[in-house]
């Protein structure tokens, strides 16, 4: 596989909630090793449930407080909404009240010491919560926005899919097709009449494909694909196709664009009012790479018509990078192609033609032999 793909990061897996029960196994392995009462464990845990559903219920009052102010513009004037975006009252309200009913149960001393456990958990948790010690991980926040789908690369890769691809995909195999039939000796291989989109993770590219590199020539347009779209008349899309010159000086030829979303992120992370680090900006490209293609493998219309390069450009300038990375996707092609021509089953033709099979008709209504010496 091409080093290239080991950049893209793959969607998380369950490991972290197979971790934590394992971890609760060990808990629980060493907390029967120790050989303490039942009771006064029993005790301790649900003390223990009852100071976490206190402390949803403390920082969902908190945050109560800030969102009264904006009942309408953002909960549309409905307090019911706020509370429950606030105060999870369908679970930890019920989990409040069996924790401490349980607690109270067990107590066989001093009353005043629940009163007082409450009172100093409570105090602890507010505390935490003042001084801002209570925050998600940066892998949490991650992990919670690419479930949620909410990233800002999610939002790039399905307005570029909708937008454009979607648009323009299906017509590309036509258009090859047509430029082939002018041009017989350019296009060789069918396997590379796609759309090749480049994904820099930089997210920072020339406009102008052949100043990236001297070994990328502008040959021609394909045909030109026109339509309305969104109030304009006659829109036109259309792809370049490039020559790319090889070390042998062998020409190869495709259709390659960048994919222009990237230029969004990058200019995001130019500008101080999106407050976009450079890091942040590199994860979101390599979100936006995962995201367009499991949009795409999961659109029949647009099977077949595509090849995503994703590349990381190296520290030090190099000349014919990204001609190199796009040949090696060629010639990927190529082997793909004389695989899969190779694998498909030789089975024997059941067309029977005449020069394979001579048979004697008979001038006679009444059967005869097919011998020719009876």
């Amino acid at each position: 596989s091409h080093p290239s793909t080991v950049l893209i990061p793959k969607a998380r897996g369950g490991r972290a909630q197979r971790a934590a029960y394992l971890l609760l196994a060990l808990c629980a392995a060493a907390l029967y090793l120790t050989g303490e009462p039942l009771v006064p464990i029993a005790r301790g845990l649900t003390s223990h449930f009852a100071a976490l559903q206190i402390w949803e219920l403390l920082k969902g009052t908190c945050y109560l407080a800030e969102e009264i102010f904006h009942l309408q513009s953002r909960h549309h004037g409905s307090f019911w909404r706020v509370l429950n975006a606030c105060l999870p009252l369908r679970w930890h309200v019920p989990m409040l009240l069996v924790c401490g009913s349980a607690y109270v149960a067990l107590l066989n001393e001093d009353r005043q010491a629940l009163g007082l456990h409450l009172v100093l958990a409570s105090l602890c948790q507010l505390l935490v919560l003042a001084l801002g010690l209570h925050k998600p991980s940066a892998v949490e926040m991650s992990e919670m926005s690419e479930r949620s789908k909410q990233n800002v690369a999610h939002g790039l890769a399905w307005s570029y899919y909708v937008g454009y691809l979607k648009i323009v995909l299906p017509r590309v195999k036509k258009s090859m097709e047509e430029f082939s039939r002018a041009n017989p000796n350019v296009l060789a291989c069918r396997e590379t009449w796609k759309l090749h989109i480049l994904v820099p993770l930089s997210c920072d590219f020339y406009d102008d494909l052949e100043k990236a590199d001297s070994n990328i020539q502008y040959l021609m347009d394909l045909a030109e694909t026109t339509m309305t779209r969104a109030g304009t008349k006659k829109r036109v899309y259309k792809h370049s196709l490039y020559t790319i010159r090889d070390k042998d000086n062998k020409l190869w030829h495709c259709a390659v664009e960048y994919a222009t979303p990237l230029q969004s992120l990058y200019a995001m992370s130019q500008d101080e009012c999106a407050a976009f680090s450079r890091e942040e900006r590199l994860d979101q490209a390599k979100l936006f790479y995962r995201t367009l293609e499991e949009i795409l493998r999961g659109s029949k219309e647009c099977a077949g018509t595509y090849r995503l390069i994703a590349y990381e450009e190296p520290g030090e300038a190099e000349t014919h990078f990204l001609s190199r990375e796009i040949l090696w996707h060629l010639r990927q092609q190529q082997e793909e192609y004389a695989l899969s021509e190779g694998n498909q089953p030789h089975t024997p033709s059941t067309t029977l033609h005449s020069t394979e099979l001579d048979l004697q008709i008979s001038e006679s209504d009444l059967p005869q032999p097919l011998r020719s010496d009876c």
